[in-house]
């Protein structure tokens, strides 16, 4: 088993948490890293962690006891700009996840770990570009997948995530809202004998019958009715304001969110700097860090770990279920 982990943006706090991670022993040894030799090598020595590098241009070239950079030769030290956006790192980035996705597609690495990108770095070379999740599914070519954010106390899944509001009323369809139900229902059972998934209504206490807008109604509703015929257990549309403090209570083992800050809210709320990011629906298995660049606290030594040992140990245990 190999797992890949991308380097994310150069300036951010990627670079210095895969070998914070790896200097501690927190992430093993069956992983390589795509990214940049010269920034990791200028990282591991500004910080003094001493971590054992290697250059490699392939992943057979792997040493074992050493931390393997799959070098990309896109960023030297003198382009990078620690807590900055930078075109030339935005595109580096950009293509480190590309390089990963295709290694993955051919049966090269098994699964990847993707540290934190700055979309305002890479829309200065990719102006579409909007965000991890929707890259990676352009690049495996499939439309049917959907964000999931797993941590100790909630899970949620998303019908959308980076549009505009108005946008994403409009993609709360039946349809869409139970091929996210089905999503969540395989992701879960494969760890869970029988899952259960409330599905959040999308207006204020989930429309009240009506009175507060109809899309709990014609949309949610008979998404819900159609997974459960299926034998799936879900429950929906449940009021937003009650739906997480009963998905805390163990009453649901994940919660189907209309939108991205309707699931990333209590997520963050409850546990910013443990939450994981998957990707359902993918060819790949893909996890990530629920969190930004971190631009302020970059190359300083000071951001957490454990998000992306969170990250790691799931996409490992994903791996042996597959």
């Amino acid at each position: 088993m190999l797992i890949g982990i991308t380097m994310g943006e150069a300036g951010g706090v990627g670079p210095e948490l895969a070998l914070k991670a790896f200097g501690s022993g927190d992430i093993c040894e069956n992983f390589i890293l795509i990214g940049d030799y010269e920034i990791i090598e200028y990282c591991n020595s500004l910080l003094g962690y001493n971590v054992p590098l290697k250059r490699v241009t392939d992943v057979d070239e792997l040493t074992r006891g050493y931390f393997n950079v799959l070098d990309m030769k896109l960023l030297g030290k003198e382009q990078l700009r620690i807590g900055q956006i930078s075109r030339e790192s935005g595109y580096a980035a950009r293509s480190y996840v590309e390089k990963a996705v295709r290694l993955a597609l051919e049966g090269k690495i098994q699964a990847l770990v993707t540290l934190p990108m700055n979309k305002e770095s890479t829309r200065l070379s990719d102006p579409d570009f909007s965000g991890h999740t929707e890259l990676i599914a352009e690049l495996c070519g499939q439309k049917n997948y959907t964000m999931m954010l797993s941590g100790e106390k909630l899970t949620v899944t998303h019908v959308s995530t980076h549009v505009s509001m108005q946008e994403a009323v409009e993609k709360v369809k039946k349809d869409r809202v139970y091929n996210v139900i089905k999503l969540t229902y395989e992701a879960l059972k494969s760890y869970i004998q029988e899952p259960r998934i409330a599905v959040a209504g999308l207006n204020a206490h989930a429309g009240e019958n009506g009175s507060f807008g109809k899309e709990d109604i014609l949309e949610i509703k008979p998404a819900v009715e159609k997974a459960r015929e299926e034998g799936i257990n879900v429950e929906g549309p449940v009021a937003p304001d009650t739906v997480f403090i009963k998905a805390c209570k163990k009453q649901f083992d994940a919660v189907v969110c209309m939108y991205h800050d309707q699931g990333h809210i209590p997520m963050k709320l409850l546990d910013f700097e443990g939450g994981v990011n998957v990707t359902l629906g993918l060819k790949v298995i893909r996890t990530s860090v629920d969190h930004g660049t971190a631009f302020d606290i970059a190359y300083k030594g000071m951001a957490s770990t454990r998000s992306l040992i969170e990250a790691f140990n799931l996409a490992v245990k994903m791996c042996g279920r597959k």
